[in-house]
């Protein structure tokens, strides 16, 4: 028999714990994980909270990073009861509010739109799992062609360059004294090139309900490939999940991000959902000079008054406006439906978002264009 000493079993539970932050990208020291254990056995622990403190004090998570340390933290530990901690974060879910429309009343999960092929209005209250599956071909190419692919925009810095519109007179003085005064060669400036940010809306509603587990596993692809990128989803509400996006493991993103959204295969109000992301500052600002993508079929219930008034303040926000819907299967597309017609001119691109490749195409061409 071994003489090394043998961990506990209840101790499992935490070092399991420091193995997933590993997984998501803490750097986490094994000196770290004794003085986490010790901490643990140090305060008892009596609660909870007490575990977490010791976490954050002798794991050191970055302050920055602080938000998915904790949402780690609920998944590990809380399991079940992390829906709860989760509905603490109002501030990333607007409700849609329709009045005069009392009878639609709020659908059960075993009442809610099974077939997946009509729009209805009234909100169901779902909670969805995502089933694990291998990453495909399309997701790949998505994750190692974005960031030499998608939009870019000039910034504020600077580089060096062969050519450009600035003298780099720090360069030229420093070359200058090592020839004795002679100025050889002009350096020259120019801007660096930045990411262009990117949003992406995904209706969630039940007409899309064959859609939404791809393009949610899109949106953690594209979280991950490249930086600036805010992803929303709406059906009978708006809910911010970027943060629960963030998350590296798909599996563990996903199911956090499937406790943020309580209207899954709901009713649709497409125009209501992007008055209300118009209305809210902080998310109005995340369409400023980005490159909008809405996946969404157009099946609008609502007026198509208030869905063209929104696309068309989101239009002139955004750098450039990309509808994708399944409906556009075929090459001579034309939109027939009331909705799609309303917000076909303020739109750059209404093209097929009926399966992952044809997004993820789209996506990788967006670089190659230009803002209309």
């Amino acid at each position: 028999m071994s003489d090394e000493p043998q961990l506990p079993r209840a101790a499992g539970v935490f070092v399991s714990f420091v193995a997933l932050l590993r997984a998501n990208g803490f750097a986490v020291a094994p000196e770290q994980t004794t003085a986490f254990l010790a901490a643990i056995d140090l305060l008892g622990p009596r609660s909870m909270e007490a575990i977490r403190r010791a976490g954050l004090a002798t794991l050191a998570p970055p302050p920055e990073r602080r938000a998915t340390y904790d949402r780690l933290f609920d998944i590990h530990f809380l399991g079940s009861e992390a829906v709860d901690h989760a509905g603490a974060e109002d501030e990333e879910v607007v409700r849609l509010q329709e009045e005069g429309r009392g009878e639609d009343e709020t659908l059960l999960a075993d009442e809610a739109n099974e077939s997946g092929l009509a729009a209805a209005r009234a909100e169901a209250l779902v909670e969805r799992r995502f089933a694990p599956g291998a990453t495909g071909d399309a997701l790949r190419r998505l994750s190692r062609e974005a960031p030499a692919r998608l939009p870019r925009r000039r910034g504020h810095r600077r580089m060096r360059a062969r050519r450009g519109p600035w003298a780099d007179l720090r360069r030229i003085l420093r070359e200058s004294v090592r020839n004795d005064g002679e100025v050889l060669q002009l350096g020259r400036l120019k801007r660096r090139a930045r990411p262009r940010k990117v949003l992406l809306l995904i209706d969630v509603s039940g007409s899309m309900k064959g859609r939404t587990d791809d393009n949610m596993k899109l949106a953690h692809v594209l979280v991950h490939a490249i930086p600036h990128v805010e992803v929303f989803t709406f059906g009978t509400r708006l809910t911010r999940v970027t943060r629960a996006l963030r998350l590296k493991r798909r599996e563990q993103a996903l199911s956090a991000a499937a406790h943020l959204v309580s209207d899954w295969d709901g009713g649709t109000r497409i125009g209501d959902a992007l008055q209300a992301f118009l209305a809210v500052p902080r998310f109005g600002s995340y369409a400023r000079g980005a490159a909008v993508v809405i996946l969404s079929d157009g099946l609008e219930r609502g007026d198509p008054s208030a869905l063209r008034d929104a696309v068309a303040k989101l239009s002139r926000r955004a750098w450039r406006l990309s509808w994708l819907t399944p409906l556009a299967s075929g090459p001579g597309f034309q939109p027939q439906t009331e909705a799609l017609i309303a917000i076909r001119r303020f739109v750059d691109d209404l093209v097929d978002g009926g399966s992952t490749a044809a997004i993820v195409s789209h996506v990788l061409s967006l670089g190659q264009r230009k803002a209309a």
